[in-house]
């Protein structure tokens, strides 16, 4: 059992919700936030959650516009947001003792074009920031130069579980001592042709574009797959002295993580869960925490076919009757590590507002699936803990608790 992390902080970029209040009054609404993509047009696929163009460029200086992904930038947003969310000055704290862990699922999907021109031997005409702005480490190293932190800086990329991947990292650089602070979470962008082709070609997506709005549907009898997304989410981690000390605002303590492997499949989940199963009993464990103990689940539902099933065994294996169920993929796509860092944070606003946001299209239970999924609208609850649980290709399996302050 390791020592609880007090939460001072929370950043949020994602689809129709720039910032955390925006984004958490878009989960409660039930509404989802996916349409037509003009950017995927002609694709075997043409609609994603998209975050709004004008939202994130408002926000950012003409250099970092110029100069980075959408990944990039979301990480940037959503850590300086969570950073003066957490009343947190970087010109004050001590630098060396602030660490950033941003993970990233994957990067330079979206420079297609780059690779014509090398193709071609036009090698003058591919972009000169092509390598700064694509590798998946660059936003932590944006997060940190434009924060000032000088402590460890990491990227975790552990397919969709990288985001929580990343909290899970932190939370042990704090138990170890090495910061008094980390900026903790996921970004990512997988709404452009290669996500759209790569994925549909796999048959992970949803093809329900005669309607968009209703395609993200986890643990409907009707899901056909997952709808492109983007996004991030980053929440300040702070020992719980360090955050004593400058009377901070505690928002919520993580309690517990694990991460475990199936070695299964490079793709597919153990059609029993016992992988995530694992995950999540270590978590609770490492919370010292019982399953009785927990009262709320944020659940990976991707709305495919065979993550729904295996993730509702392994909730039925660790918890018996599971607690009430949510999944914000219905409202919100799948962003890969942005996804998993925004389930993390809205997580935590579950425990600080006391109430179950709603899973989004969510018409017709699959008869297969045994789980309390709250849908139609957010149910008030009385929340000490929230289990928020993460899966991805390979086999990745994360799970964070969260309790009350």
């Amino acid at each position: 059992m390791s020592s609880p992390i007090a939460v001072t902080g929370l950043g949020i970029v994602a689809p129709d919700g720039v910032g955390v209040k925006e984004a958490w009054e878009r989960l409660l609404s039930g509404v989802s936030t996916a349409a037509r993509d003009p950017e995927l047009e002609g694709m075997p696929v043409d609609f994603s959650c998209r975050v709004d163009d004008e939202a994130i460029s408002a926000r950012l200086g003409r250099g970092l516009r110029w100069r980075t992904d959408r990944f990039i930038q979301f990480a940037v947003i959503a850590a300086r947001e969570a950073v003066a969310d957490a009343g947190l000055y970087p010109e004050e704290w001590d630098a060396q003792r602030v660490g950033v862990v941003i993970g990233v699922g994957g990067s330079a999907m979206v420079h297609t074009g780059e690779y014509t021109k090398l193709m071609e031997g036009r090698f003058g005409a591919m972009k000169p920031s092509l390598v700064a702005r694509s590798q998946p480490g660059m936003a932590a190293g944006e997060v940190s130069i434009d924060l000032g932190a000088r402590g460890p800086i990491l990227t975790t990329s552990t397919n969709c579980t990288s985001g929580a991947s990343g909290i899970a990292m932190a939370k042990l650089l704090l138990d170890s001592g090495a910061c008094d602070v980390v900026v903790a979470g996921g970004a990512e962008s997988v709404r452009n042709s290669w996500g759209s082709a790569a994925f549909w070609r796999m048959g992970a997506l949803s093809t329900r574009g005669d309607d968009p709005a209703t395609a993200s549907r986890p643990f409907d009898a009707d899901r056909d797959g997952f709808v492109l997304s983007e996004g991030a989410g980053v929440l300040v981690l702070e020992r719980e002295e360090h955050a004593r000390a400058r009377r901070a605002r505690v928002r919520a303590r993580l309690a517990g993580q694990a991460l475990s492997g199936d070695a299964h499949h490079c793709v597919a989940p153990e059609p029993d869960g016992a992988g995530a199963a694992r995950a999540m009993r270590a978590a609770i464990a490492d919370a010292g925490l019982t399953p009785a103990d927990i009262d709320h689940v944020n659940a990976h539902g991707t709305s495919t076919s065979l993550n729904d099933v295996a993730e509702h065994l392994a909730l039925r294996s660790v918890f018996g009757t599971p607690p009430p169920v949510t999944a914000n993929k219905g409202v919100f796509g799948h962003a890969i590590a942005g996804g998993s860092a925004m389930e993390a944070a809205f997580s935590v606003l579950s425990l600080d507002q006391q109430v179950i946001p709603p899973t989004a299209n969510l018409l017709r239970q699959d008869p297969a699936i045994d789980l309390d999924v709250v849908s139609g609208a957010p149910r008030p609850a009385r929340l000490r803990s929230v289990l928020s649980n993460s899966v991805g290709f390979g086999g990745h399996n994360t799970a964070l608790v969260f309790t009350a302050p």
